[in-house]
């Protein structure tokens, strides 16, 4: 177990992909930021984990799902994921991945906005985005899909501590990363494109509210890599960046500045700190302090109904 290490959020500002074809320049791109983190900063600390943001391999800029099938989709594995397996293994690196649009001949009606975790012995586990950001993404959640029966939330034992992903609009959901965590995630991965003015500026800085809530109510390490495109790469949206490592008091420990660009930011995660802090603590524990029996409301599918409708 490797108790204390650096990691890098990435974030990238590259035209978005029209085809297929266009996915292994961008990996190669990817992978030269990893290099670029692991050796770069390899006389100070060592760098393990690296995390992109959302959309790095393609968005879903058409109109309908046969569309995306047909240009951008992809299986995985795939041979994108074995350049990342060669990269983490020679780096000795733990690599979350930019989503794929993925198609699964196990749902062929679906395409899923996926991220893979890769580490030097493989493919480790692939999170599927559970609540896609209506109406402007047609991909499909998990949890629309009757029998679906892979888990919709998996963390991932690795000798840098228990990992869990989730995909940006996912972090709007408290209950979301709260499965995370009680899974054992000690390190949450955002996986993230927010677009402006949602970003890491005032008043409208939900990117770091969020990020920062959702570290102390779950007393776990935040890598949040965010989107940095530029409106003229990723229309109709400019993409703020603000690329962040949080503590799990809230802290930002490191944080690229506010802003469309291609940036590295790093900073360190304490394993033992936090493992420490959690057997110690009886105050701000919320993990084990939660009432189960007291939300039964969330027990129930109450989706467009009652309390949970938007106003009209």
């Amino acid at each position: 177990m490797i108790e204390r290490y650096y990691a890098a959020a990435c974030q990238t500002d590259l035209p978005r992909p029209r085809s297929r074809d266009e996915i292994p320049g961008r990996v190669g791109k990817l992978l030269e930021m990893v290099d670029h983190a692991v050796v770069g900063y390899s006389p100070f600390f060592d760098v393990r984990l690296v995390v992109f943001p959302e959309f790095a391999h393609a968005v879903p800029i058409y109109p309908t799902l046969d569309e995306l099938r047909d240009k951008l989709a992809v299986p995985i594995p795939n041979e994108h994921v074995d350049r990342y397996v060669a990269s983490a293994r020679r780096r000795g690196v733990f690599i979350q991945t930019g989503t794929f649009l993925e198609v699964d001949p196990k749902w062929p009606e679906a395409v899923f906005n996926t991220t893979c975790l890769i580490g030097p012995d493989g493919l480790l586990s692939r999170y599927r985005k559970v609540h896609p950001w209506l109406p402007w993404e047609l991909h499909a959640s998990p949890d629309d899909l009757p029998g679906y029966d892979e888990p919709m939330f998996p963390v991932v034992e690795t000798e840098i501590g228990r990992l869990g992903a989730a995909i940006c609009y996912d972090w709007l959901f408290p209950e979301a990363i709260r499965a995370l965590a009680l899974a054992g995630a000690e390190v949450l991965l955002r996986v993230s494109a927010y677009m402006d003015p949602w970003g890491a500026t005032p008043p409208m800085d939900w990117w770091t509210l969020f990020n920062r809530a959702r570290a102390v109510e779950n007393m776990a390490y935040v890598v949040a890599a965010n989107q940095g495109a530029s409106l003229a790469n990723y229309p109709p949206f400019s993409w703020p960046g603000g690329s962040m490592i949080v503590d799990y008091d809230g802290r930002i420990l490191a944080q690229a500045d506010p802003g469309p660009g291609e940036k590295i930011v790093v900073g360190p995660i304490d394993l033992a700190a936090l493992r420490a802090e959690r057997s110690r603590r009886r105050g701000h524990h919320m993990l084990s302090h939660l009432r189960p029996g007291a939300y039964s409301n969330l027990s129930t599918d109450r989706r467009g109904e009652g309390p949970t409708s938007p106003p009209r």
